[in-house]
């Protein structure tokens, strides 16, 4: 059968007869990259048996639908534990701890008599035994077998019969259908798409590792993100010990759930208190710090925002910077600060940091911006023991937020005296127990500064 070469893109997936410098479907360059066209034979189109339409009354609901994990934070991200037939991508950057976190949950899932396949296509058998030693691999049911021919990692995992997979990393496996090279895009949507089918018609839940581009995102088509059922993001500064594991895509769960690890000699250990974490090393009566009670996934955290406000070199052109905020929302919320409460910010240099490395994405945070730059312009400190939360708008009026009793009692727990949050949110409040501090509650920005200041 004759084949005919095609360029296709490696990060959208799109085809070009002939080489193009740039892609003209996502606008990257030199992306597109040659490969043949072969043509699929009907009967490899589907390894599935013909299903027929059920009435949903008559679907019966499988006894166990998820396997608990011991580590509760991943257990906690994943939805509530590992599920039957579910298709896992962690991505993270090289040496990051993706395959440490894998090989842990790989542990705990022999150690509940439950049969692992950790196949690996980048380390040999040696090195795994040697990183399980480590993390006190025991003597359960856990398989290793280090092969990169998709075909045959298949047929073993038939002969296994397992009931956890494991594949690190799906850009190092290749089918020997395909000329193409491993890590091309047609290599990594054939891998995917084959463990998809063993996953689901085995009901076996399966993890692939996946890596990350230069720009953070996850390395091959979007297709793959469509494919797999929950895609997770293991983050962290080379730096520093802790990990970040959020969730990005969640067919189970929340997806905006995150878990915070520490890592050490003996693996990674969950850190069960992020907000704690977080604020262990926050300054005291310092302007410009402020502490936000924000909401990730089903958790209330508390995370502090950090704003400097300082006379700039480039006049008529100052910096406003951001690092874990939305720069965009963040200019909007300056051009309400200038406005309503009249400061003027035409000369000043403004960076905005949400200390520690955590993103916070949700308009409760507004509020905490908005004094925070304040509080660093004026150089007057917000009292330690303050927390706020709050959605501002353009009129300046301090909107309510969702799960505010969630919210002040992860403040209170924390030992914190008082929380402003928005005159909306009193109504819910009033209905829950609210724990024993201080609520003030404000109608809009200018009420804010003067409770505050």
């Amino acid at each position: 059968m004759k084949h005919r070469t095609v360029f296709i893109c490696q990060g959208c997936g799109t085809r070009s007869p002939k080489w193009l410098g740039r892609c003209p479907g996502c606008g990257e360059w030199n992306t597109l990259i040659e490969e043949v066209d072969e043509e699929r034979s009907p009967a490899a189109e589907s390894a599935f048996a013909p299903a027929e339409p059920l009435r949903y009354s008559d679907i019966k609901e499988t006894e166990s639908q998820r396997i608990e994990l011991d580590n509760q934070e991943f257990n906690k991200v994943l939805g509530g534990g590992a599920v039957l037939g579910s298709l896992v991508l962690i991505g993270g950057e090289p040496g990051i701890g993706k395959s440490t976190l894998l090989l842990q949950a790989s542990r705990d899932f022999a150690a509940r008599d439950r049969r692992v396949l950790y196949v690996s296509g980048e380390e040999s058998l040696a090195q795994i035994k040697l990183r399980g030693d480590r993390l006190g691999v025991g003597d359960g049911a856990l398989y290793l077998l280090a092969e990169t021919n998709l075909e045959r990692i298949v047929a073993q995992a038939e002969k296994v019969r397992p009931q956890v997979l494991v594949l690190d990393s799906i850009q190092s496996v290749y089918s020997s259908k395909l000329s193409s090279s491993p890590g091309t895009i047609s290599q990594v949507r054939e891998v995917a798409n084959q463990i998809f089918r063993f996953a689901k018609t085995n009901q076996v839940p399966a993890f692939l590792i996946g890596h990350i581009t230069k720009e953070g995102s996850l390395a091959g088509p979007k297709s793959l993100e469509h494919i797999v059922d929950v895609v997770l993001l293991f983050e962290g500064e080379r730096d520093h010990s802790y990990r970040i594991l959020r969730a990005l895509k969640n067919r189970f769960g929340p997806v905006s759930e995150m878990a915070i690890f520490e890592m050490g000699g003996a693996g990674l250990q969950a850190i069960p208190n992020p907000s704690a974490f977080f604020l262990k090393e926050r300054p005291t009566d310092e302007p410009g710090s402020v502490v936000v009670s924000t909401i990730k996934g089903s958790r209330p955290l508390l995370a502090e925002i950090q704003a400097l406000v300082s006379s700039t070199l480039f006049v008529g052109s100052p910096r406003r910077m951001t690092i874990g905020l939305d720069h965009f929302r963040t200019s909007m919320l300056l051009a309400v600060v200038e406005k309503k409460l009249g400061f003027g910010f035409g000369g000043e240099d403004i960076y905005l940091n949400v200390a520690g490395g955590v993103t916070i994405d949700e308009p409760a945070a507004d509020l905490a911006v908005v004094l925070a730059v304040v509080s660093s312009l004026k150089n007057r400190p917000i009292p330690s023991r303050t927390a706020v939360f709050g959605e501002v708008g353009l009129s300046g009026e301090v909107r309510s937020v969702g799960q505010p009793l969630a919210r002040l009692k992860e403040a209170a727990s924390l030992g914190f005296e008082r929380v402003v949050v928005p005159q909306g949110n009193l109504v819910q409040l009033e209905k829950g127990e609210t724990p024993s501090l201080e609520v003030l509650a404000v109608r809009d920005v200018r009420q804010a500064f003067k409770l505050i200041f």
